[in-house]
């Protein structure tokens, strides 16, 4: 896991075609808005939480982020135990993003 900068996060993503955004708020907090093109896959649905993350290819770059960076640094630890290769969290979160965002 690498725990990313807003600079960082966005200038990775920007250049990264293999790039999979992961919102891991709940729904209420995504209703303020996403990054756009962001999954949203709740990390407090628990054992939910793992069965959707295994439904993705471990081998993409993921790009993972909740409201204020500790809720993502979490599900970054998670999704390396069960196998995916690169993680990014995003120092910060949601609350201090200065990008583009996006409705549901």
């Amino acid at each position: 896991m690498a725990d990313l900068t807003q600079h960082e996060w966005a200038s990775r993503l920007a250049e990264d075609h293999d790039a999979v955004v992961l919102d891991v708020r709940t729904s209420e907090e995504a209703a303020l808005g996403i990054i756009p093109k962001a999954l949203l896959i709740d990390i407090y649905k628990g054992q939910g939480f793992i069965y959707k993350l295994e439904e993705l290819d471990k081998t993409k770059n993921y790009y993972v982020y909740c409201r204020s960076g500790a809720r993502s640094a979490q599900a970054c630890q998670i999704m390396n135990q069960l196998g995916f290769e690169n993680t990014n969290n995003l120092i910060g979160g949601f609350i201090e993003w200065k990008g583009e965002v996006a409705s549901m």
